[in-house]
């Protein structure tokens, strides 16, 4: 089989590299030119919380050619509609795009190349780029877990290879129920993600103080009450009931929650989000495909979701240049 991991940044480099590591070629491919010249010339060399360094083969999307069997897209969700339907054309026949983005990408890429060759994968780590083809992976390795699934719950092309391949790193669940799936790590990036993004620090940061966690606390039930209110079922995330641990409608359970929040994402505390390094590099964020979502679907049943809206504002008012992704943005959510 042909294998390409499409949008090869901080994650899709880790990924490549531990399935090179693990005896399967697979070819990277960014748009960015420097960062595809160090991997050639340096090969990918992988920091934080482990340490190696691997030779791999890194594209730019003109470098492109042939047919692959399995693409593993890694671009940012805003983009989906013109990244698929160039990818479309780079995909054999029986291939399939395995969507492992954050939000909730799997509609619109299965409109694009149906749904026989569309399969979801939730992500449960972080990494984040350095310079000369270094990414630093933040999260512990006992944590470097996937989910995969399909819109549908059909299975689709090379569905058992995809789970081959990703095993190459960590333990893969499948999930029947893949919509709860992608909705309990909207929880987890329109919570964490969120307020690293707007408060320009680390998941371990937002949990430790108690102004920003209360609005991670606020957040993370915003998203549990549009799942309620939407009859969707929030699915465990690395073997953890979120909605049993963190929901709450009485004061001790809230502040059992509270309590819980900094040991919850204890494993991924060293993680920046990756809205926060695109505010840093002075690009636009996927903030709609994350808070904006969750805000969408709560308009739509009926759920208030004032602090995920704040933090859209917030987001967005970065991007402008009107404010800096700094921990005193905490005070603009009252």
């Amino acid at each position: 089989m042909r294998i390409a991991i499409y949008g090869a940044g901080s994650l899709g480099t880790v990924l490549g590299a531990f399935m090179e590591k693990n005896g399967q070629h697979v070819d990277l491919i960014n748009r960015n030119k420097a960062h595809v010249e160090a991997l050639r010339s340096h090969g990918a060399r992988i920091t934080g919380t482990v340490n190696f360094t691997q030779k791999v083969t890194a594209l730019t999307p003109e470098d492109m050619s042939g047919l692959y069997d399995i693409i593993f897209l890694m671009t940012k969700q805003q983009f989906n509609a013109g990244v698929v339907n160039f990818l479309k054309d780079y995909l054999a026949e029986d291939g399939v795009l395995v969507t492992m983005q954050n939000g909730l990408p799997e509609i619109q890429v299965s409109e694009i190349v149906g749904e026989p060759r569309t399969i979801g994968c939730a992500v449960a780590w972080g990494a984040t780029m350095k310079d000369g083809g270094e990414c630093s992976l933040t999260s512990s390795p006992d944590s470097l877990t996937f989910s995969m699934g399909t819109i549908s719950g059909t299975k689709a092309n090379h569905f058992d290879d995809v789970r081959a391949l990703l095993e190459l790193m960590g333990p893969v669940e499948v999930e029947d129920n893949f919509i709860g799936v992608r909705w309990s790590k909207l929880l987890v990036n329109a919570a964490f993600s969120g307020m690293s993004a707007c408060l320009g620090c680390t998941f371990g940061e937002v949990a430790a103080d108690k102004r920003s966690r209360r609005v991670v606390q606020a957040l993370i039930k915003e998203c549990i009450d549009v799942c309620a209110a939407s009859g969707i079922r929030i699915e465990p995330i690395q073997g953890k009931d979120v909605v049993r641990l963190l929901d709450y409608h009485n004061p001790l359970k809230k502040a059992i929650s509270f309590f819980l929040i900094p040991i919850a994402i204890r494993k991924h505390a060293l993680l920046k989000a990756s809205m926060l390094q695109d505010l840093e590099k002075g690009k636009m964020t996927e903030v709609d495909s994350i808070n904006g979502v969750v805000s969408a679907q709560g308009r739509k049943v009926g759920v208030p979701t004032p602090c995920g809206d704040k933090v859209v504002e917030i987001v967005h008012r970065i991007e402008a240049g009107e404010l800096r992704p700094e921990f005193s943005n905490v005070s603009l959510f009252g």
